[in-house]
């Protein structure tokens, strides 16, 4: 089953390549969507692909690279809208 999951990542998230790593992490997965930082200092991302990949993405972003420090992981469930055929980082 594909889902669609919005996902805001709070901690030492932005200037520890955590945007690079959940990309990379989302293609080995192929999971499709984008990540961005937002002003506040949290990463936030919109992943859709196979319900396991999905959770998998969420499961590593509670870690995310070596040099972050995730405080917390908020994740809200949505459709699956199929409207992504790759995934991008997003400014």
């Amino acid at each position: 089953m594909k889902i669609r999951a919005m996902v805001t990542i709070t901690g030492l998230v932005q200037g520890v390549a955590f945007r690079q790593s959940t990309q990379q992490t989302a293609q080995r997965l192929n999971v499709c969507g984008w990540v961005k930082n937002l002003p506040d200092g949290s990463v936030q991302g919109c992943f859709e692909g196979e319900e396991t990949d999905v959770e998998t993405l969420i499961g590593w972003c509670h870690e995310g690279p070596s040099r972050a420090e995730v405080s917390g992981v908020n994740v809200k469930k949505e459709p699956f809208s199929g409207q992504f055929e790759s995934f991008r980082i997003s400014y």
